[in-house]
């Protein structure tokens, strides 16, 4: 008797309570799908050189804006749209690969000097590849905004493949990545390195990244230089912040979170 009354009662919670929960999971589901809606929308633009844009472009915009994109409204701009003023109310600016020179003469010098104005008031400087080569001081028609040389400038075209890079203690922190190590796609970025002297204008840097292994395939270029220089770096520059890849995680697959990453640290989320 008693087996029967357990088993009707046990049925009768179920008819009951099934529809509550399916309505509580999907409420849950709901609320966690939107979660990241409900989030101030992050509004990037990535530069877009007036001959066109370029593939790591292309593909830094489908990281930003897949099904994994959420919070980022994307736009591209231009040097002249940079020189016109159009950098207002965007929170974190990005260049991409291609030629760190191409993008300075895009830019000209009005351009540069935007750029470091809206940093300087509080923007998110994020360069990939040839982005981070125009960050650093190395030459004088980049942007200064990162205390950082350019090693083995002359043998830049070393080669492409994939390498190995190691994360500091806060780059593992920065990506809340548990391994220490992970291979990515390098197309003849900078060797970041700090400069011999210390420019008193400019903060140093952080290294969230070095490369564990190399590539030197190609100009010549001498083996033993790249291993530990850094990778990945960030800093700050007047009341914004920087963030600088030398390597592509953009072109790397499964990898697209670290840019998404780096641009909410950069527009302070």
């Amino acid at each position: 008797m008693r087996d029967n009354i357990n088993k009707e009662s046990l049925g009768s919670f179920s008819r009951l309570a099934l529809p509550v929960l399916l309505a509580l999971s999907f409420l849950l589901a709901y609320n966690n799908c939107d979660a990241r809606k409900n989030k101030k929308t992050i509004q990037v633009a990535v530069f877009n050189a007036e001959k066109g844009i370029g593939k790591s472009a292309l593909k830094l915009v489908a990281t930003m804006t897949g099904e994994e994109g959420g919070i980022f409204n994307v736009t591209r701009i231009t040097g002249k749209e940079i020189r016109e003023g159009k950098l207002a109310g965007i929170d974190v600016v990005v260049f991409p690969g291609g030629s760190a020179s191409q993008e300075s003469k895009y830019l000209e010098a009005k351009g540069r000097e935007e750029i470091r104005k809206f940093i300087a008031k509080g923007g998110g400087y994020l360069g990939v590849c040839a982005g981070a080569y125009l960050a650093t001081n190395t030459k004088d028609i980049y942007l200064h905004i990162l205390d950082a040389k350019v090693i083995d400038r002359l043998h830049w075209a070393r080669g492409h493949g994939d390498v190995e890079i190691q994360f500091s203690p806060a780059g593992s922190d920065f990506f809340d990545y548990d391994n220490d190590k992970l291979t990515i796609c390098y197309y003849q970025g900078p060797l970041l390195g700090r400069p011999e002297w210390e420019d008193p204008k400019l903060p140093s840097y952080e290294s969230l990244a070095i490369f564990a292994t190399e590539i030197a395939t190609k100009n010549n270029a001498p083996k033993g230089i790249m291993v530990g220089t850094s990778a990945i770096v960030r800093s700050t520059y007047g009341k914004g912040r920087v963030v600088c890849f030398s390597p592509h995680p953009e072109k790397t697959e499964n990898c697209g979170w670290m840019i998404r990453k780096a641009v909410e640290w950069l527009a302070n989320r």
